[in-house]
């Protein structure tokens, strides 16, 4: 039987990045020991107070058809989030909510972009935009960055890639998998580029709470880029809620409307109850979520302190997220091979940097989602995967 072509454009390397983690689980299904760390997905509970109102809200009976576009509470109460943290000036009919970040990039790629436009995307650039982009038939322009200056974008680099067929820029700060981050002059270049070159800004920020080193910058409270920028964020990472798929977009009006009727066709909204809840952990300001934040400060830094003096890697200290990227080129292995030993060999699931792109090739990410004393253990069995590696050399 035939199939659509757009089966294989949301297919390829993005897709199959996923098979050392799905191996992992296989693995752990008949009894092995392993460690999961290749998957963003945060190990703490969601805090009792936002699974409470939950609970309320579903047994008021807040089970029937939501509004499309979200709530106006919720929507009310992100947009009022957003503009105490950015300064811009935005209200609820500006959001729109949708079932997670990653449906939210989809819809608004769908409603920005044509067949054969172009967008730019500075990588190592998370594993589903490929996908996102073949989706709606766009042609990604990938920009490299150098993993020497802390895999951060340089304008220049941008610059040099816009042409008559560039339509957008899309940019993650702090980026998944690096976690570096951009600083305001450099986020005052890339408007400037926007503005000059009458392009969209997509604007990933939904590490944008798990910032360790630096402030957070909107690029959309930036003059002359709230009309062409769209902001993407989600209660995922900071309020461990990745389950319960809720995110949003945050852009100009007319956009939102158009987003509503790509909704009517596709997602008719998410459920009251999980928006109810959504709500309260937006407006309550919660002592775990500060811990949370916290303790992934502190995986970070035992991580980068574990694996700061092993031979043959180097990680490299991240300003953000929830991730940490280590450099494994002396061991003389591709990062895939390095993973696929590291698993079968060690048992620590990592994903590999080629997955991710080119400038990541060389290095693996580690997610910081299990407690310090798992976390301690696999940066033991890391480094003893490299000396083992090393070690014939030695002799």
């Amino acid at each position: 039987m035939r199939y659509s072509a757009l089966t294989q454009r949301i297919a390829g390397d993005g897709a199959a990045a996923w098979e050392i983690h799905d191996r992992a689980l296989e693995l752990r299904e008949q009894g092995v020991d392993v460690l999961l760390l290749s998957i963003g997905d945060p190990d703490f509970d969601t805090p009792q107070p936002i699974v409470q109102a939950a609970i309320d809200s579903l047994l008021a009976g807040d089970t029937h058809y939501p509004e499309v576009r979200g709530s106006r509470g919720l929507r009310h109460s992100i947009a009022r989030r957003h503009r105490q943290r950015s300064g811009q000036a935005v209200d609820a009919g500006h959001v729109i909510v949708f079932p997670g970040a990653q449906c939210a990039v989809y819809s608004v790629v769908q409603c920005l972009l044509d067949p054969g436009d172009e967008v730019i995307v500075a990588e190592p650039m998370y594993v589903t935009y490929e996908g996102v982009f073949g989706a709606c038939g766009a042609k990604v322009i990938a920009v490299p960055v150098r993993p020497g200056n802390g895999f951060r974008v340089d304008p220049a680099d941008v610059a040099a890639r816009i042409t008559a067929k560039t339509r957008a820029i899309l940019l993650n700060s702090p980026n998944n998998p690096s976690g570096a981050s951009l600083s305001l002059q450099t986020w005052q270049q890339l408007a400037s580029l926007c503005i000059r070159h009458d392009l969209w800004l997509i604007s990933d920020e939904v590490y944008s709470e798990l910032l360790y080193e630096g402030e957070h910058i909107s690029p959309a409270s930036l003059p002359g880029m709230a009309e062409r920028t769209v902001t993407i964020n989600s209660l995922s990472k900071s309020h461990a809620m990745s389950g319960w798929r809720v995110g949003w977009m945050i852009g100009p009006q007319t956009l939102a409307e158009h987003l509503v009727n790509l909704s009517l066709c596709m997602l008719f909204g998410i459920p009251d109850f999980v928006q109810n809840a959504a709500q309260l952990a937006l407006d309550q300001d919660l002592p775990e979520v500060t811990q949370m934040r916290e303790e992934y400060r502190q995986r970070r830094d035992l991580v980068c302190a574990s694996l700061a003096h092993c031979p043959g890697i180097r990680p490299v200290r991240p300003d953000g997220g929830m991730f940490v990227m280590v450099d494994i080129r002396q061991t003389g292995l591709c990062a895939q091979g390095f993973a696929e030993r590291l698993l079968e060999g060690y048992g620590v699931s990592v994903l590999a940097g080629e997955a991710f792109g080119p400038s990541a090739a060389g290095h693996i990410r580690i997610g910081l989602v299990v407690d310090r004393k798992q976390l301690a253990d696999a940066c033991r069995r890391i480094a003893l995967c490299a000396m083992d590696l090393l070690e014939p050399r030695r002799a």
